[in-house]
């Protein structure tokens, strides 16, 4: 909580952000691609094992 002998250090809002956007786009869509992809994997891996080891 802000007083005054302890004011908050807030600064200005920024309306231009040096984030490139189009390349988060990009990384994150390469991201959600790769996780997909893993859980496809894992699936299959744990089909196979089922099958291999037979409980």
């Amino acid at each position: 909580m802000a007083t005054k002998l302890h004011p908050a250090h807030h600064s200005e809002p920024v309306l231009e952000s040096a984030m490139d956007y189009v390349e988060h786009e990009k990384t994150y869509t390469s991201f959600i691609i790769g996780v997909k992809w893993s859980v496809y994997g894992l699936a299959a891996l744990l089909v196979i094992l089922y099958f291999v080891i037979q409980p």
